[in-house]
């Protein structure tokens, strides 16, 4: 995986689904299709109004309800057609699925400590987070290279799978990539092309990408 596409000032917006249930009750949802909240659904629309505003090219989603309906509300302001893409799924978590915080600390303890510690878990039985970003990479890859000279993807996924994909695509080493902060529901991260790839120009971004003005030049 090169890690770049053809031409130059493509951009990548990778953004996090609205507000669930069980994002509330801190319950780890994974691949369990969960919906959003009517808040979620209000953060939806208002990110949609500052994403829209960018003049995106594409949309692609995860194919849980809660990725599906969030694209849905930025598909509405630009006319543009979401594809779903099961590759864009959260992180399977097997047993974890559905706990809370607290009951994976008590009943898997030290699994979660190597998960933390960046060590290859298969949490709850489930994938290992390279495993993740083999199948979410590649999704977003493909749809970047169909962009436009200056064109920008907007990319509905999850949490788990958004830091995966963004450690893979931008080389860093996979126990390095809980050093990229959770993602706050319905606010995003931005890739743009550098001169050796993909760089990250913002995380966890609530408000209008600005440019980057006279960044290493």
């Amino acid at each position: 995986m090169n890690g770049r596409v053809a031409g130059r000032g493509r951009r990548i917006v990778l953004w996090r689904h609205g507000q669930t249930a069980w994002n509330l009750e801190r319950r780890f949802q994974g691949t369990t299709d969960i919906e959003l909240t009517e808040a979620g659904v209000e953060q939806a629309r208002r990110a949609a109004r500052l994403l829209a505003a960018l003049g995106p090219d594409a949309i692609i989603a995860s194919d849980l309800k809660r990725a599906v309906d969030t694209a849905a509300e930025l598909a509405a302001l630009t006319g543009l057609e979401v594809t779903c893409d099961e590759g864009l799924r959260e992180t399977y978590a097997g047993v974890w699925q559905g706990l809370t915080h607290e009951e994976i600390v008590e009943r898997y303890g030290e699994e979660y400590a190597a998960w933390k510690r960046g060590e290859p878990v298969r949490r709850g039985g489930g994938e290992l987070e390279t495993e993740v970003a083999d199948r979410a990479a590649p999704v977003v890859e493909r749809s970047a290279d169909k962009l436009p000279d200056g064109g920008i993807l907007v990319v509905v996924s999850h949490g788990g799978t958004i830091r995966t994909t963004i450690g893979r695509l931008i080389g860093l080493e996979p126990r390095s990539w809980e050093a990229l902060g959770g993602l706050t529901n319905c606010c995003w991260s931005v890739l743009g092309e550098g001169a050796r790839g993909w760089r990250l120009l913002e995380h966890n971004a609530g408000t209008l990408p600005q440019p980057v003005l006279g960044d290493d030049v």
